[in-house]
């Protein structure tokens, strides 16, 4: 059945392919090769096994042919090369002129069509946590600071996730040429300016990692209000953004950081069942808390009582504990908004940017008023001015302030920056 082989197959690729990838790529002496030969693997199970079934190892049955994949291309680039070799400047003694091959690969002297002796078949680890190094360390890889952030998350979303250029433009709502362009400059610019597949350690490793939880969290951010006709979020999307997080909490257990996202993400992941209902949308405060994950939500507490045992606060933590304010209480209007507001206060010391500021205003209005909320939520208008939150918040406070035109005005321009219809409908109360 192709739904079964299907899922399979989404299991193993999220398992697999970030080790495969990291594998092939140590190699192969190239990214670009390994995770090329990796994508067009994926494709191959994709048909194969809805044809023949699943096979009976379909990690090392990926394996297998992905590295086949890699022996092509760099078969192939070494004919291309040769061909130009015979048509290019020669140094002295009519010897080619020195340099790279296709792919950063050097080829060797007279290289025959058989390689396999030049790239011996990788090995993967066979213990959780050889195979967690592995990921993470192409995870540092992906988010690398010398590449741009449109460029960490679809790297991250291709190599260490395995979703294909389409299933990327769609998350990221951009077209499937633009991703594709993006993730081939990304992967040339790894080769060439020799960015390593590894964890950085000491001091270097603070910054690095908050980049690549980041990423994380923009994975998940990008899972939910798709342009479209739906509420739905993207859960196997979602899922993926918990399980990366949870796979750098579990490789990086000192790093207090790791595990305050996980701890978010799990906190935010409790409430999937109850934020849409018949396709519409659900806000937090009309929610049916009895379709809380309580698994989730304790899960969540014991990862921030471990990042708390740590002694090393930072930004993820504390939205961490927001998300734990909100998760524990029984009702919207028993929530510690006090103690929500405190932790805002103190998340403005590590983040000060306009989307913290524009959180602590529905904070701020909870526990001063909502006069006081517009008041800041001013002071945000340029630099949020086409974000549709900002003017969708307003429009709740004008109303709760009693403006009504003004609250009304502000609700419209709100619908008109978003791309998701039940977003929309539910701004203007359709």
């Amino acid at each position: 059945m192709p739904q079964s082989s299907d899922a399979a197959l989404a299991c193993v690729v999220r398992d697999e392919s970030a080790r495969i990838v990291v594998a092939l790529a140590r190699s192969f002496g190239s990214l670009d090769v390994a995770e090329e030969a990796t994508a067009s693997a994926i494709e191959e199970a994709l048909r194969q096994w809805r044809r023949d079934g699943v096979p009976p190892q379909p990690g090392a049955w990926l394996m297998t042919a992905a590295r086949r994949n890699a022996l092509d291309i760099v078969r192939r680039s070494r004919k291309y090369r040769d061909v130009l070799a015979r048509a290019a400047p020669t140094g002295p003694g009519g010897q080619p002129a020195p340099g790279e091959g296709l792919y950063g690969i050097e080829a060797s002297p007279g290289s025959s069509e058989d390689d396999e002796a030049d790239y011996p078949a990788p090995s993967i680890g066979s213990g959780a946590d050889d195979e967690v190094d592995e990921r993470v360390a192409l995870l540092f890889g992906c988010c690398h600071p010398a590449l741009s952030t449109a460029a960490q998350l679809s790297l991250t979303l291709r190599a260490v996730l395995g979703l294909t250029t389409h299933q990327i433009a769609r998350a990221t709502v951009e077209p499937s040429a633009t991703v594709g362009q993006r993730i081939a400059r990304a992967k040339r610019k790894i080769g060439s300016a020799g960015i390593p597949l590894r964890v950085p350690r000491g001091g270097a490793r603070a910054a690095r990692l908050d980049t690549v939880l980041a990423v994380i969290a923009v994975t998940y951010d990008s899972a939910h209000l798709r342009p479209g006709d739906t509420a739905e979020a993207d859960r196997d999307l979602a899922g993926d953004a918990l399980w990366l997080a949870s796979v750098v909490a579990r490789s990086l257990p000192e790093e207090a950081e790791a595990h305050g996202l996980r701890a978010l993400l799990l906190f935010h992941g409790s409430r999937e069942p109850a934020r849409s209902a018949a396709g519409e949308l659900v806000r937090l405060p009309e929610q049916d808390r009895s379709l809380w994950d309580r698994t989730k939500i304790t899960a969540g507490h014991v990862s921030l009582e471990r990042a708390a045992e740590l002694r090393n606060p930072g930004r993820w933590q504390l939205h961490a504990a927001i998300g734990a304010c909100h998760s524990d209480a029984v009702s919207s209007d028993r929530t510690d908004w006090p103690q929500v507001l405190t932790l805002y206060d103190m998340l403005l010391r590590f983040d000060a940017s306009p989307l913290v500021r524009l959180n602590r205003a529905v904070a701020l209005a909870e526990v001063r008023g909502p006069e006081a909320a517009l008041a800041e939520i001013a002071r945000l208008g340029d630099r949020l001015d086409s974000y549709y939150l900002l003017h969708a918040v307003r429009a709740e406070l004008l109303e709760r302030a009693g403006y009504a035109g003004e609250a009304e005005a502000a609700a419209v321009r709100a619908a008109g920056l978003t791309d998701n219809l039940p977003e929309r409908r539910l701004l203007l109360g359709a």
